[in-house]
């Protein structure tokens, strides 16, 4: 049963990545969205062998599997250490790679994710 699960998994996978769409929803992931008592910034694999995200801001059984084209956006602008920054930045990031903030107020919330690989 557990082998039969996991390839559905994948053939739904192979088939929304080839652009068959059975069936699968193409409406956009919510960013933020609250699942349970968590708020999420970027898609989640809770519960799931898969990234998926919420269709809508408080997690309501509506969802899909992530794709390459959901990260969300960055928020610009940001602040950042007292500053306000527009676009995406390098400071204060070990790997001396730009990043931005996927909130309005990372010094607050202290969520971001990585711009570029440079």
């Amino acid at each position: 049963m557990e082998v039969m699960r996991h390839l559905v998994g994948w053939v739904t996978l192979a088939v929304y990545i080839c652009g068959l769409n059975a069936g699968i929803s193409t409406e956009r992931c919510i960013f933020p969205f609250t699942y349970g008592d968590t708020v999420y910034y970027s898609c989640i694999s809770m519960n799931s062998d898969f990234a998926w995200c919420s269709l809508d801001s408080t997690f309501q059984g509506r969802w899909r599997y992530c794709t390459a084209t959901d990260p969300p956006p960055c928020s610009f602008p940001f602040k950042f250490r007292g500053e306000m920054f527009y676009n995406c930045i390098k400071t204060g990031y070990v790997l001396n790679r730009t990043w931005c903030s996927l909130t309005d107020d990372y010094s607050k919330d202290k969520k971001w994710k990585q711009c570029s690989p440079l």
